[in-house]
């Protein structure tokens, strides 16, 4: 284990030179180098397995942390908003992780190959987890890396190879969590349709009667297996997944608060306001100077 996670942190430093997130060559493999610890920073994570090589991070959702290292891996199985934050890192001791995203098809297609017998779960599993690492697991990924080497191989072999990782997964401890999300008519799958749902049209009112039948659940089913996925209720997952894109409006766009409001679907700028404040702890503008004045790094992106 420890030989393979030297070469996959010697491949990443390869291809990520410095300080930063690199899309690659592979289709949606990208990789992360720091130097420094990171302020907490959101995204909404698509469904994806999250490897280090070297340093630690931590990834939280609704107040729940998970924490994973080279001798772990994080998968998240559905669009989750995260806050994450790199742990462990240094100029010496750099962090360095790759992230492989995946579609529901994906997976289904390899649960049909392996003939996996359709089950009835018994509960729904929170969409996201970290997993022990297996040396079986980061051999496959050591290779996919390896197609950054051998670029006239990436239209062949990457889709390939991105399929056993994913078999890995599958094989894993937690490979229920994928199967689950991708098996059709299954609580966990339906949860998942709303969810992409949600993400599309969160700048829009939410009525949850309209969807939860869209899924063919009643409203309070729906309540319980949403909030067992993904930790929150859907209206507060709306809400979250809103400010998330609001601050990063502000951030990136420097747009003023009203203006980040309106586009990601608030009526009222106070109403924006407050809830803003009592997410994140203080004023929207406030909050946006406190952390352009606080991040050294642009590495940090979750």
């Amino acid at each position: 284990m420890n030989q393979l996670l030297q070469q996959l942190a010697l491949l990443i430093h390869r291809h990520a030179p410095t300080s930063g997130i690199y899309r690659t060559a592979v289709p949606n493999l990208s990789l992360m180098h720091a130097t420094h610890v990171s302020e907490p920073l959101e995204s909404v994570n698509l469904p994806s397995i999250c490897v280090v090589a070297q340093g630690v991070k931590t990834a939280t959702l609704a107040g729940e942390m998970y924490r994973f290292d080279p001798s772990t891996y994080l998968v998240t199985s559905v669009e989750l908003p995260i806050i994450g934050k790199i742990v462990e890192a240094s100029p010496v001791i750099p962090y360095f992780s790759l992230k492989l995203s995946f579609d529901a098809a994906v997976i289904l297609e390899i649960v049909e190959k392996m003939n996996r017998p359709a089950s009835a779960e018994s509960e729904t599993i929170r969409g996201i987890t970290v997993n022990q690492m297996s040396p079986a697991l980061l051999e496959v990924v050591l290779r996919l890396m390896q197609l950054l080497d051998e670029p006239q191989g990436i239209p062949v072999l990457a889709p390939l190879i991105t399929q056993e990782v994913l078999y890995q997964i599958l094989q894993g401890e937690q490979g229920a969590l994928l199967y689950q999300m991708a098996t059709s008519g299954s609580h966990s799958y339906n949860i998942a349709q709303a969810i992409r749902f949600i993400i599309r049209q969160y700048d829009r009112p939410l009525a949850i009667s309209q969807l939860a039948k869209s899924v063919n659940m009643s409203i309070s089913v729906f309540h319980k297996h949403f909030k067992r996925v993904t930790a929150m209720s859907p209206l507060q997952y709306q809400k979250t997944v809103r400010l998330q894109e609001a601050r990063r409006l502000m951030l990136t766009e420097s747009l003023q608060a009203s203006d980040a409001a309106f586009r990601v679907g608030y009526e009222s700028p106070s109403q924006f306001s407050r809830e803003y404040a009592r997410m994140y702890g203080r004023p929207p503008m406030r909050d946006v100077q406190e952390i352009r004045g606080s991040t050294k790094d642009s590495e940090v992106l979750a």
